[in-house]
């Protein structure tokens, strides 16, 4: 938990605000960016910086809003030159902090001049760090290919920004343009927050449709792609974003942003995940995700998430998050709030849409619940430290995760707050909701961004405004302490409860054909990608007690060369013939044969109807607007 003498830094942090951006300097730093060789994987940068004669230090952004970790993507940064006054200077990076370059600035100038080169990631990493380009697209993230002057304030510090693009290629960003001829392309001068917050993205294929036109300011999806085919969005999936931008400002009563845009990039080679920011968000999914409708349910729930942001990451932000530079290391114990809050009105707010169903809101809720719930890492380790942690779990590997856990402060944090939804539900006798509270704590006053920081006193404090409650006591012992079992409250206070089948769900096979693994973790114990590789093992099942562990092979299954449906087919079998499954598995160089004794048949969750208790889900996933008569248009 946060404590009081927090505050401090809260009242700091209050001040910070777009629109008191107005900087002491006397003219902003001016940054030029040579997109024309994105397709080659590289960016060419030049700064003009002001400065004072005498020692001075670059920052390259270390810790970066929405990313949760130091993942500045610096060892990409090559050929740096740094010169004043015409003359080239030598510069050395500070061994402890490596995002940290010295110089000595002569008596004779002004400013310096920096250039560099930025290769564009073209392996594994997620967010700034991952892949952001192919041969027909870009998508920038300003963070790679800046530097800053050491003890700036993001939030005074202006930049002037100009990007030169491939001929021909088309943009869309948050980012206000000053003029646009061409290839090049001028934006306003902004604070270096601003400009980090708002990514472009840019290719040969590119489309924008304007979404619920009715409603002001303006929202936008800029969708750039792969192909032209990949651009074509159906009209009933365009009126579900329109009524996602009116279920969201429905939710949260006002808007902190002068417009938004929704910046969706298509393509089966660049890195795939979502980032939020305040006037925008980063969205990354296949080729194919508006053209078939396996692909967009998946996906379907990213936007949204991302979009809610805006006001719960953004605008109202963790006093530990929010830090007036990107030097200094954040404090992320707040993330069940953050992320998990997100998730779960990301969700429903999927649902709300027409994005989902409510059957495939409910399909979520028994996938994350009943993996949480059977998840041996949480005797041992309270969700709270999955956030403290936040900035090493999001590195670590799929090996052993359920003994390790993941950032579960995602799905648990979503658990915990349908929980609280209900609560508030069945305590004002259906009077008042956790929407309630998402007006009280993210709404206000309409207008361009800011940041107004919070505490754990203040989410507490707000929810009993809605509701007098034990608030604080109900999150100590969900998040704070161990807990062997999942909080599983929300699913049985809303009139269901988790059950087992031996069918496969739809929305598993989907998962399963889009990821390239199969799922039998909840009989078995196992999680196997394609090619048979052992993912992770469930510690204390089946598959654990017979030997088999992460990053093993599994090669054939009683004398057959394996497949996911005779694996399926055999501990299918088993509950019959009561015979012990055999599987040969490749440890390295070596084989061995594992016998399980299992013989329960196929298991996968879902939610099954509680009998004498009303269906308050139903109520929870009721749209707050009315959808849209028509269809958005395309621009």
């Amino acid at each position: 938990m946060k404590p009081k003498s927090k505050l401090t830094a809260l009242i700091i942090s209050l001040a910070m605000s777009f629109a008191a951006a107005a900087s002491a300097q006397t003219s902003p730093i001016k940054l030029d960016v040579d997109a024309t060789d994105a397709p080659r994987y590289i960016l060419h940068a030049r700064l003009h910086i002001p400065a004072q004669p005498g020692p001075f230090i670059l920052l390259y952004p270390k810790w970066l809003p929405g990313e949760h970790g130091p993942d500045g993507p610096i060892t990409d940064l090559v050929g740096l030159k740094i010169s004043a006054a015409g003359k080239t200077m030598n510069w050395q990076r500070d061994a402890d902090n490596m995002f940290a370059f010295h110089l000595t600035v002569p008596a004779s100038a002004n400013a310096v001049d920096v250039s560099f080169d930025f290769l564009l990631p073209s392996g594994s990493g997620a967010y700034s760090s991952g892949v952001s380009s192919t041969a027909t697209l870009l998508d920038l993230s300003w963070n790679q290919v800046l530097l800053y002057p050491q003890k700036t304030n993001a939030y005074d510090t202006q930049y002037a920004a100009t990007l030169h693009l491939p001929e021909g290629w088309k943009f869309g960003t948050a980012l206000p343009v000053a003029s646009a001829s061409g290839a090049r392309v001028q934006f306003s001068p902004v604070s270096l927050e601003t400009l980090v917050d708002s990514p472009v993205i840019a290719g040969e294929y590119f489309r924008t449709v304007d979404l619920a036109q009715d409603m002001k300011p303006t929202h936008k999806l800029d969708i750039v792609a792969d192909s032209a085919a990949a651009l074509e969005i159906k009209p009933e999936d365009a009126g579900h974003f329109s009524h996602l931008v009116m279920e969201a400002n429905a939710l949260f009563g006002a808007h902190h942003y002068r417009d938004y845009h929704f910046l969706l990039t298509l393509s089966d080679h660049v890195a795939h995940f979502g980032l939020e920011h305040h006037e925008s968000s980063d969205n990354r999914q296949g080729e194919k995700f508006l053209t078939d409708e396996d692909a967009r349910k998946l996906g379907a729930s990213l936007l949204p998430h991302e979009m809610a942001h805006s006001w719960n990451g953004k605008y109202r932000r963790p006093a530990g998050l929010a830090t007036p530079d990107f030097e200094q290391p954040m404090q992320g114990d707040l993330l069940w709030v953050y992320e998990g809050l997100t998730t779960y009105l990301g969700n429903l707010l999927a649902t709300r849409s027409g994005l989902w169903t409510n059957a495939d809101f409910q399909n979520d809720l028994a996938s994350s619940g009943a993996a949480l719930d059977r998840q041996p890492g949480r005797t041992w380790r309270p969700l709270s430290d999955t956030t403290v942690a936040a900035q090493l779990l999001y590195k670590s590997s799929p090996e052993g995760a359920a003994w390790r856990r993941k950032t579960d402060f995602y799905p648990e944090g979503a658990l915990i707050w349908l929980e609280a939804d209900t609560v508030i539900r069945q305590q004002s006798k259906g009077r008042y909701s956790l929407d309630d509270f998402c007006r009280k704590f993210y709404g206000g006053q309409s207008g361009p961004p800011q940041v107004v920081p919070y505490t754990f006193d203040d989410v507490v404090a707000t929810l009993d405004q809605v509701v007098p409650y034990n608030w604080r006591e109900f999150f100590q012992k969900r998040i704070y302490e161990i807990n062997p079992r999942a909080p599983l409250g929300g699913i049985e206070n809303s009139g269901w409860h988790l059950a087992y089948t031996n069918k496969v769900p739809a929305a598993l096979k989907s998962r399963e054909g889009a990821h390239k693994f199969t799922d039998l973790s909840f009989s078995l114990g196992l999680l196997l990608k394609s090619d048979g590789y052992v993912t992770d093992v469930l510690p204390g099942s089946s598959a654990d007690k017979a030997g088999i562990g992460p990053a093993m092979k599994l090669v054939a299954v009683n004398g057959r060369a394996w497949t996911p449906e005779i694996l399926r087919g055999a501990v299918s079998s088993a509950s019959t013939n009561r015979e012990p499954l055999e599987l040969l598995v490749e440890n390295s160089d070596y084989f061995k044969t594992c016998k399980l004794n299992y013989h329960d048949g196929e298991k996968y969750p879902y939610l099954e109807r509680s009998a004498n208790k009303p269906d308050l889900l139903a109520e929870i996933l009721k749209p707050l607007t009315p959808e849209p008569a028509a269809s958005a248009e395309e621009k």
